[in-house]
């Protein structure tokens, strides 16, 4: 890497429930990594932790390795499985007004390079409106 390089923009852009079972609870995070480099990006994996308001939803890391294009932007999925027994209370509270907003924050680490990488820090708050993702 260069002294141009600049780090890459990782976000987490969809959350899909794939099982919700009283002590188990599996989830399909996708995220989007942009690079705004004039050169490849090879990504090695990521390491990362998701928080609803202050509450843990997932923490893990993925190794799976792929390049993101000069200047472009590539998506990737990690299958979560957690357990929210703990949090069920705090998590319907939550639920209970659909269209109010959630905070979320996505902490971590993208490792990237091939020979001489880097782990480039991944910070990321927002906020969801659970009624977006609830079906009728």
């Amino acid at each position: 890497m260069t002294g141009g390089f600049k780090d890459p923009d990782v976000q987490l852009v969809k959350v899909d429930v794939v099982k919700a079972r009283l002590l188990e609870q599996q989830f399909i995070l996708r995220f989007r990594v942009d690079n705004p480099n004039w050169a490849s990006l090879p990504i090695r994996g990521l390491d990362y932790e998701v928080f609803l308001n202050d509450i843990r939803l997932a923490k893990g890391e993925s190794n799976k390795w792929f390049t993101v294009p000069a200047r472009g932007r590539e998506e990737f999925d990690v299958l979560v499985t957690t357990n929210l027994w703990r949090h069920m209370k705090r998590i319907v509270k939550l639920l209970e007004e659909p269209d109010r907003p959630i905070q979320y924050q996505l902490q971590g680490k993208a490792k990237t390079g091939l020979l001489f990488g880097r782990h480039v820090l991944v910070s990321r708050y927002g906020e969801i409106t659970p009624g977006d993702y609830i079906r009728d």
